[in-house]
């Protein structure tokens, strides 16, 4: 499973603007516009919103992976935004979130879905990696850590 086949350069936010959850969700969906993707972000957000009502997506650590299935999405696509200030998100553990990975899925792909948020998931387990994520200046910058990170992690 490769995230960087799936993260674009265009798709990174280096530093985000939003201050709400669904400010937050309806930006990182919004970057997918840039690429050749047929795509509503109110649709979007919508499944997101759904989705966050199971339970959190803010998994603690700083981190939070907002993740659904949209139909009429052909491939997985990912993005990416950072956030120094933090942003409250429901947290598992209460605390603001500085790093989103945010994951759509097409409808039918249970086995690939999870895959993904799996890898993205041990990515971030590492503090290491996470501070870094933080230290990085630019897109291209974050981009190349993610890659190398992508490479490195089973």
């Amino acid at each position: 499973m490769n995230i960087t086949d799936m993260l674009k350069k265009e798709f990174i936010i280096e530093e985000l603007k939003s201050k709400t959850k669904r400010e937050v969700l309806f930006e990182l969906s919004e970057v997918f516009l840039q690429g050749n993707f047929n795509i509503d972000t109110d649709s979007m957000v919508k499944v997101l919103l759904e989705r966050e009502k199971l339970g959190s997506t803010g998994i603690g650590d700083g981190i939070a992976i907002p993740h659904g299935k949209l139909p009429g999405l052909e491939n997985l696509i990912v993005s990416f935004g950072r956030s120094k200030e933090g942003i409250e998100f429901d947290s598992l553990d209460g605390k603001p979130v500085h790093i989103f990975f945010l994951l759509m899925a097409p409808e039918n792909s249970a086995g690939q879905h999870l895959k993904a948020l799996a890898k993205i998931s041990r990515m971030l387990k590492e503090e290491t990696f996470r501070n870094d994520l933080m230290k990085m200046q630019t897109s291209d910058e974050i981009y190349s850590l993610i890659d190398q990170k992508n490479r490195t992690c089973i």
